[in-house]
């Protein structure tokens, strides 16, 4: 009996120290941190965060896209496409409302990360210091058009693969999108015009930014004449100044910001002379856009939706 129960004892003896032989073993072939470079050179990261914060929402939406769920992002409510709020709610992803153009370090701070993902391109080293206090913080080292950042995030995430099936089938979607444009309105202008508070502004064809990258370089669609050597985003432009835009579509951006209202000179627009004398106005050919759509819906879904709706206004 005793020589039974000494056995017994030595079994689980043998078995308690395999099993902390093979937890050693696992500890040492899956390090707790790994290092990574971003803007500002090397960060030591979690391998496995469990408390991600991004601080960009169309990184968050990107990464999700890529098979990466984030478990917190920041976002200013009131400028938000309708869709991502979705997105997130469906992933769990708890979202952390801000003020716009602020820092908001103490909200962040209460939140807990362990890891801070921002955008490089959005980030100065004086906020970078701040944020690397509470967590570790990668800037993306990338640019800010979509095909520059996703496969930085992908290889960050170890999801190389995915993030190319993921802009392979955004590109196709471009592609599609502009044949339809090309075939129903040709060599149509096409005018976006952003509303703001004490003034108008015209969207020109710089590379890379929202909406003038997408329409005016990838769909290749055509710019009102006065317009066509003006690479930079968005130039101010007066009233008097409209009849002079042979726009034969035009896309209104009543623009959105917090605390921020462009009604009045909307009004003033609509009420114009000049606004109502325009062939693209008299013709109907006048559609609202969405600064939440175009500018801060840039994404691997955001900007398919973005050239759904171009199709659903300019292809009759």
């Amino acid at each position: 009996m005793r020589k039974t129960m000494l056995y017994v004892i030595l079994t689980l003896v043998v078995l308690m120290i395999a099993a902390c032989s093979t937890k050693a073993a696992e500890s040492k072939g899956e390090p707790e941190t790994r290092v990574v470079k971003d803007v500002f050179g090397e960060v030591t990261i979690p391998a496995k965060p469990e408390n991600m914060l991004v601080l960009t929402s169309s990184y968050a939406e990107n990464l999700i896209e890529i098979g990466v769920i984030p478990q917190m992002v920041t976002l200013v409510e009131e400028i938000e496409p309708e869709y991502r709020p979705k997105i997130f709610n469906e992933n769990k992803v708890k979202m952390i409302q801000v003020q716009q153009y602020e820092e908001n370090f103490e909200l962040i701070l209460e939140a807990a990360p362990d890891l801070i993902i921002a955008q490089g391109a959005a980030i100065d080293e004086k906020k970078y210091e701040a944020l690397s206090k509470i967590a570790p913080t990668v800037a993306v080292d990338a640019g800010i058009a979509i095909p520059d950042f996703v496969p930085v995030l992908g290889e960050l995430f170890h999801k190389e693969k995915e993030a190319g099936l993921a802009l392979q089938k955004y590109r196709q979607k471009i592609e599609e999108t502009k044949e339809k444009l090309h075939k129903a309105i040709g060599d149509e202008k096409i005018l976006v015009l952003r509303v703001e508070q004490k003034q108008y502004r015209v969207l020109g064809t710089e590379k890379d930014s929202p909406g003038s990258d997408m329409l005016y370089r990838q769909l290749e669609l055509n710019i009102p004449t006065m317009l066509k050597d003006n690479d930079t985003w968005f130039t101010p432009m007066s009233l008097e100044v409209l009849p002079e835009l042979d726009a034969d579509h035009i896309f209104v951006e009543q623009r959105q910001m917090q605390n921020y209202s462009s009604e009045e000179s909307m009004k003033e627009l609509e009420s114009s002379p000049l606004w109502k004398a325009m062939e693209a106005v008299k013709k109907g050919n006048v559609y609202p856009l969405k600064t939440a759509d175009f500018v801060v819906g840039e994404g691997l879904v955001g900007t398919p939706l973005f050239l759904d709706y171009l199709v659903e206004k300019l292809v009759r």
